[in-house]
């Protein structure tokens, strides 16, 4: 938006769907686009054209879309429920858990991108995470990757790419209307900020990029 003396002004935010009012939202003036951030245990879902941001160590954030009318949205969870070992577990269980643990944080963003329009059939996904970021702690980035697998393999879902595990957090945009994703690996960073970011949910991971360009998918 550009004011009458030609100056460039921020342009308005939309309101948010109901029960997203929480999740921080801004004006991201490198990519020219109203973004959304979210933290561990959190998702969130868009009918507009916006970006979904979050930073991932061992968590794992599924970006789910109808590829037909662009109504989407991205999770971040730290952990898979433990369940018994039946492929369709999560289902007969009466989940009381925090958006945390990803059997709820999949089921809540699948139900609520349904609820606002989408269609099962026309749904894409999209997963990142997992990785190893600290080689001293237990390997929950490998367990996240097996739950969504599994989970996605067993709800039948349309995974269209992913970039999981290796060594590295990563940062992660997402805009469900065009279903594109931008994704920067990060250098490794302090173990207290790691622990702190992906246990407590209080820090935001901030380090220098890998020197490899932005992937794309």
């Amino acid at each position: 938006m550009t004011t009458s003396a030609g100056r460039s002004q921020t342009p308005d935010l939309k309101p948010v769907l109901p029960g997203f009012e929480h999740i921080n939202r801004y004006w991201d003036r490198m990519h020219h686009a109203h973004a959304a951030k979210i933290l561990p245990g959190e998702y969130y879902v868009t009918t507009q054209n916006e970006e979904i941001v979050t930073v991932l160590g061992s968590c794992v954030s599924a970006c789910i879309r109808d590829r037909i009318f662009g109504i989407g949205g991205m999770n971040h969870f730290m952990l898979p429920m433990t369940t018994p070992n039946s492929s369709d577990a999560w289902k007969n269980i009466n989940i009381s858990a925090a958006t945390r643990y990803g059997n709820y944080a999949m089921e809540h963003l699948i139900n609520d991108i349904l609820s606002h329009g989408g269609a099962r059939k026309n749904l894409e996904v999209k997963l990142f995470g997992g990785g190893k970021v600290l080689a001293q702690m237990t390997d929950v980035g490998s367990r996240n990757i097996a739950f969504v697998r599994e989970y996605v393999e067993v709800e039948n879902l349309d995974v269209t790419a992913e970039d999981l595990g290796d060594i590295y957090p990563r940062k992660v945009m997402y805009n469900p209307l065009t279903g594109k994703v931008k994704m920067k690996k990060l250098r490794s960073l302090h173990n207290n900020t790691i622990i702190e970011r992906e246990t407590k949910y209080m820090h935001q991971l901030e380090d220098e990029p890998v020197e490899s360009e932005i992937d794309l998918f």
